[in-house]
């Protein structure tokens, strides 16, 4: 996998996400693009915007907020941990994602109390909650 380091290398924003790994395919990750869930140097972007070693990005991702400085620039899609190498994730949002991953660790889960369809008894009480 070729991976570049320097200055004046240059790869579009989505192509950018998919190499990186952030996102499983790479129309998935210009999906978020255009959803304005991706910001380069703290203005949003489209899809066709470079990114250089040095940027900042910042994304939502899986129900995460990712804050990362672009390292290295990948012209192709490669195993995990070279895409690791492609960034760098700043301190402030590794604490936010660890703290945001225990809380909802520790919270239950919304589906976990339905139990497939409502029963007799349950749909009488939705008509009675309902009129």
């Amino acid at each position: 996998m070729n991976v570049s380091f320097e200055p004046d290398a240059r790869l579009r924003i989505d192509k950018w996400l998919w190499c990186a790994r952030f996102f499983k395919t790479r129309s998935l990750a210009a999906e978020a693009v255009e959803r304005g869930k991706v910001t380069v140097n703290g203005q949003p972007c489209k899809n066709s915007r470079e990114v250089r070693p040095g940027d900042m990005i910042v994304l939502e991702a899986h129900q995460q907020r990712w804050e990362v400085v672009v390292k290295g620039i990948a012209q192709a899609r490669g195993p995990a941990p070279v895409a690791q190498t492609l960034y760098a994730e700043t301190e402030a949002s590794q604490a936010r994602r660890q703290t945001e991953m225990e809380q909802r660790r520790f919270q239950p889960e919304p589906s976990s109390q339905l139990q497939g369809r409502p029963t007799k008894r349950d749909r009488r009480r939705i008509d009675d909650f309902r009129s």
